[in-house]
């Protein structure tokens, strides 16, 4: 285990947002948890494999109106440290501690990429009384489905441009259509992503860990949201999707790839929101 080196251009990121640094523990892994506050009812954020909480902020920040985000930091991003293992169920696990630990009542989640898997996990096998899921572009890649799209070379040229010092022109390389002020946000944290936290996720959700092993169990309501362009969730992928939990509503965000909010956060927006506000 160990724990996380965050440059002091990261670190002032959370300065400027208006949420509460806490951290949880659990197995002796200490985790960072950006917690927006207020009474409406919370609403747990798990991101992407190689994004921290603070990335998230331009989204929850728009959903105050309705919830009380409570966004993590994954084991071995952010602020979090890494951990013994990078397996689906301990990522869940950590959700639980999460929502003990702030006494989360009946909370609302919602999970984007490996956050969508865990998301779904932990709504399926939980005890948490969890009151809905939202499940965004979760990589349904496994044993026998093939790779992921993202090849595990472009996560490290990633990870180590970060690790010497990264800007928002080389990010943007990668992520052509995000807003300037989300590439420099990228920028500064995704040195934070530790190397065997990123390479051991992928190996797992690509060779191990099948998502169609537990979404049939993942209970209403449940919604899968997926890109409309985004070569994670094919079509193909969400009629076996659709075919395998009937119970969830399923939709589509036209014209974003697999970074959903990055790509069209308006018509994200105009899908989340009534999502959320059936449940508050």
């Amino acid at each position: 285990m160990s724990v996380p080196s965050v440059g002091e251009d990261a670190r002032a990121d959370l300065a400027g947002i208006d949420a509460q640094s806490t951290y949880v523990q659990r197995d002796g892994v200490r985790l960072h948890v950006l917690d927006y506050g207020g009474d409406r009812r919370p609403l747990i954020v798990l991101p992407g494999i190689t994004s921290p909480a603070v990335t998230w902020d331009f989204v929850v920040r728009e959903l105050r109106d309705l919830v009380r985000p409570v966004v993590l930091d994954c084991r071995g991003r952010g602020l979090s440290d890494t951990g013994p293992s990078y397996a689906v169920a301990e990522y869940a696990a950590d959700v639980e501690a999460t929502v003990a630990a702030l006494g989360l009542d009946a909370p609302l989640l919602l999970g984007h990429s490996m956050g969508a898997r865990i998301a779904s996990y932990a709504a399926a096998s939980s005890s948490v009384p969890f009151g809905a899921s939202i499940i965004v572009d979760p990589p349904l890649s496994g044993p026998g489905r093939g790779g992921y799209p993202t090849p595990r070379a472009a996560f490290l040229e990633q990870l180590h441009e970060g690790q010497r010092g990264t800007n928002a022109d080389e990010v943007q390389r990668f992520y052509p259509r995000w807003p300037r002020p989300e590439l420099e946000v990228r920028a500064r944290w995704v040195a934070s992503c530790d190397e065997h936290a990123v390479l051991e996720s992928l190996r797992l959700f690509s060779e191990v860990e099948d998502f169609f092993t537990w979404w049939p169990a993942v209970p209403a309501p449940t919604a899968l949201i997926y890109g409309g362009a985004s070569p994670v969730v094919t079509a193909d992928g969400v009629r076996e999707a659709a075919a395998a939990n009937p119970a969830a509503t399923v939709h589509e965000v036209r014209g974003a790839g697999h970074m959903v909010p990055w790509d069209e956060l308006d018509a994200f927006m105009a899908v989340v929101r009534p999502l959320l506000a059936a449940h508050v």
